[in-house]
């Protein structure tokens, strides 16, 4: 009998967690009694009972309350916390759209560029959510560029940039190994024109003329061996494909 004293033991230690009821925010009678609850679980990391509090308090906190942008800021969090990206990018947009003129936009305009950007996993993946970062970068840095989140926001459009670039290029790549050369020029081009500070881009203009000078575009592989010689001076892989720029005339 001694040795099933610490199972018991263990088993009626569990028993009062086992039988605790799932978090309800609807026990609380108003908003006032909910919203230091909604804090103290998201201080707690418990943030499954934070949203949930938060979500609630969205829907019962007057329009003017000023704690309601920070619900629906927590709310965010939480749903970030909870790895639910798109939700939270969702509901920072609600922040900025009911309240534009709080002091917590720039915060969600950041959180939500972060938000769309983490579900970007990999440049190959369908850009939907990569571009929506951007105009949540783009949309903070116009309207707040002395945002603390500004240095920050242009960081990461440096980094979307190139995975752009390289999305576009990868595309391009695949139709001139398959030699679909037209489709593979208005890929490279797009790269150019779009993304021309990229480190890809380089990469893109070589094979651009090389799908140029394989469908005998004699002209335009003089165009651009100009153009790379001007946006890569000195460069060796350039020298290397297009030669040396030709001698310019005695005047």
């Amino acid at each position: 009998m001694l040795r099933f004293r610490p199972l018991l033991l263990a088993l009626l230690l569990a028993a009062p967690l086992a039988c605790k009821p799932p978090f309800n925010p609807k026990i609380y009678p108003s908003p006032d009694k909910l919203f230091p609850v909604a804090m103290a679980e998201y201080k707690a990391h418990r943030y499954d009972n934070a949203a949930k509090a938060f979500e609630q308090l969205t829907l019962d906190l007057a329009a003017r309350d000023p704690r309601l942008p920070l619900s629906f800021y927590y709310l965010a969090q939480s749903q970030a916390h909870q790895g639910e990206n798109l939700l939270a990018a969702a509901t920072y947009n609600r922040l900025i759209d009911a309240f534009p003129q709080d002091t917590l936009v720039d915060d969600a305009l950041y959180l939500s560029g972060r938000a769309y950007q983490k579900e970007w996993r990999h440049p190959e993946l369908d850009a939907t959510y990569g571009h929506n970062a951007v105009t949540a970068y783009e949309s903070l840095l116009a309207s707040f560029p002395d945002s603390p989140y500004a240095a920050p926001a242009k960081k990461e459009l440096t980094t979307l940039d190139e995975w752009l670039a390289k999305k576009d290029y990868t595309t391009g790549y695949l139709y001139l190994k398959r030699k679909a050369y037209d489709s593979a020029i208005l890929y490279f081009k797009d790269v150019i024109s779009q993304h021309p500070n990229a480190p890809t881009t380089k990469q893109a203009y070589l094979h651009l003329l090389e799908a140029y000078r394989a469908i005998r575009y004699t002209e335009d592989a003089r165009d651009l061996c100009d153009a790379m010689r001007k946006a890569y001076p000195n460069d060796g892989d350039v020298r290397d494909a297009c030669g040396p720029a030709p001698a310019t005339p005695a005047t």
